[in-house]
């Protein structure tokens, strides 16, 4: 999943601070729950690249409008499929 902020909504600069510390908080969350597999930053972007792991599209879904940064960000889900020299096989 590609999370990059909106250009067109962003969030208050007055906000930001707690808007981060909730975002923070829940993604340990979905971590500890096993949703959120791993988070990478892309350098030079305010943007991530994450793993996540959910039982279906619905459960994804869920986590992702579940995140308090979820209205200011744009979202891209890139559905991934066990390869065979995959380490985790």
């Amino acid at each position: 999943m590609r999370r990059r902020p909106h250009t067109s909504t962003s969030c208050p600069p007055t906000n930001r601070p707690s808007l981060i510390m909730a975002e923070q908080a829940r993604g340990r969350e979905l971590q500890s729950e096993g949703i959120l597999r791993d988070i990478w930053r892309v350098p030079g972007r305010r943007a991530n690249i994450g793993i996540w792991s959910a039982a279906d599209a619905d459960a994804l879904e869920s986590a992702l409008t579940s995140l308090p940064i979820w209205p200011y960000v744009e979202i891209d889900v890139t559905p991934l499929a066990t390869h065979s020299l995959s380490r985790s096989t």
